[in-house]
């Protein structure tokens, strides 16, 4: 094992003016170093292969259970069905990443009165970036959580060269400050479906310890890593374990 322990925006604009409210304009912090950024993102022409020949293969059983999943939420919970939100990529490119809704449709407004009036809340937040008793995940939501079926629909992120199948968890703006000098090897990769933290107890591990994973994992790349990866994922996914 070549490592040691292996979630809507209305424009590009709000991209932009996020990272310049990020402390230090970490969005190109390491970023304009192009020294530390590959030419072509790791794994190249074969893992871009791989990811369009797997994701062609499971797409016609994806669509059933996304298909699906979309009719119950539409008849249980008002609101969208789809969940989208900019991500930062490779070479720093903002898209649209995509996932099926398990959230209040007023998420953000719960979350920030929350964070205003529970300062263990807002510690926690602060720390992880996510909550484990989080008042926005519906019942619904919570079910596609630990099953990850709301993250399905980031196959067409993978078939539109977003993300891989297996590369570092897709940060928003906000989060590029906390990268520091491992920002750049973010850079390098495409952001992944799945990875090195999430078969590692998933978010039972500190965010300091997720972004030494994956800055590892683009720096030590090998195919048969994806491979064992993506196999983990099942595992990992079957028993839910660690996902909230």
């Amino acid at each position: 094992m070549p490592f040691r322990s292996l979630q809507s925006a209305e424009n590009v604009q709000s991209v932009s003016d996020e990272c310049n409210t990020v402390p230090g304009n970490a969005c190109s912090h390491q970023a304009d170093d192009q020294s530390s950024i590959v030419s072509f993102p790791v794994g190249g022409r074969i893992k871009r292969l791989t990811d369009v020949i797997i994701t062609l293969f499971v797409l016609p059983s994806v669509l059933i259970i996304i298909l699906s999943t979309a009719l119950i939420l539409k008849c249980t919970d008002p609101g969208p069905i789809l969940y989208k939100q900019f991500r930062l990529g490779y070479r720093r490119r903002a898209f649209v990443c995509f996932k099926l809704r398990t959230m209040v449709v007023d998420s953000e407004n719960v979350l920030k009165a929350l964070l205003e009036s529970d300062p263990e809340s807002r510690a926690e937040w602060n720390l992880n970036q996510k909550l484990v008793h989080d008042p926005r995940v519906t019942p619904f939501g919570q079910f596609l959580r630990r099953s990850s079926i709301d993250e399905l629909p980031q196959l067409l992120n993978v078939l539109r060269g977003d993300m891989s199948l297996v590369g570092p968890r897709p940060i928003i703006p906000s989060e590029a400050a906390r990268y520091g000098d491992q920002l750049g090897a973010y850079f390098s990769a495409r952001p992944g479906l799945t990875g090195a933290w999430q078969v590692s107890d998933r978010d039972n591990v500190s965010y300091e310890m997720r972004v030494a994973m994956d800055a590892e994992y683009v720096r030590e790349w090998r195919f048969w890593t994806d491979v064992l990866i993506m196999l983990r994922t099942l595992g990992t996914v079957v028993d839910g374990k660690g996902c909230y």
